[in-house]
């Protein structure tokens, strides 16, 4: 009797460890700063058929950045925006080609101005003239997206950029630099305006300002989870 029931409770004790077992959350891949926990995708991709497409506006005078873009200092004393900095450290892994997001007239350098325009262009709806368009969209199918959060929001420059440019058929992953607000809508708000694409919504990368400077490797992890 006293067997049968040892081994009742054995068998009870082995039950309830594999039911236990069961409900550990599977592992994830995901950036720090991300404020999604989503799972990677693992496809391969095509770095000579993908482009680092980005806008960052360092700052040259001050410190602190408009609404999440402030700016990087390098060691041989180069003055980045925090989103050229991961666009350039994305490049670095993949081997994809960079374009610069770029603007007819200049931005101000002095934050407190910064701020004013980039409010301004929030509350009226402004879209700043694109300097330059990429000529040979045909030779990508995947477009990383780089850009920092203004106001919440997507710089005007962004919603010019996308509203000018058909990115059918491509995919789009973005990633950014924010003051405290992640991605907000911003991706949402992406995938509106390029219905024909496919924006891997779940795929980007959001790093706080304040991180960016030392996230080099988060950088690169990102960049090798998603496919590169």
């Amino acid at each position: 009797m006293k067997s049968v029931f040892k081994m009742i409770l054995f068998t009870s004790t082995i039950i309830t460890l594999v039911g236990c077992a069961s409900d550990e959350p599977e592992e994830t891949n995901s950036p720090g700063s991300n404020e999604d926990s989503a799972e990677f995708s693992t496809a391969d991709r095509d770095p000579n058929r993908t482009l680092i497409a980005y806008f960052s506006m360092p700052e040259t005078g001050g410190t602190d950045a408009v609404a999440g873009s402030s700016r990087v200092v390098t060691e041989e004393d180069e003055v980045l925006g925090n989103t050229e900095q991961m666009a350039y450290w994305i490049e670095e892994e993949t081997g994809a080609d960079l374009f610069q997001i770029t603007t007819v007239e200049d931005y101000p350098g002095d934050h407190d101005e910064l701020v004013e325009q980039g409010e301004e262009e929030n509350e009226t709806n402004f879209r700043p003239e694109i300097a330059e368009q990429i000529e040979n969209l045909d030779d990508y199918d995947t477009i990383l997206l780089g850009y920092p959060i203004w106001v919440y929001d997507l710089p005007g420059v962004l919603y010019s950029f996308l509203e000018e440019t058909d990115f059918s058929g491509k995919t789009i992953i973005p990633f950014n630099a924010h003051g405290g607000s992640g991605f907000g809508d911003t991706r949402e708000s992406i995938a509106e305006l390029q219905p024909n694409a496919d924006v891997e919504i779940d795929n980007g990368l959001t790093i706080s300002r304040n991180d960016v400077p030392d996230a080099q490797q988060e950088v690169l992890d990102w960049a090798q989870d998603i496919g590169y």
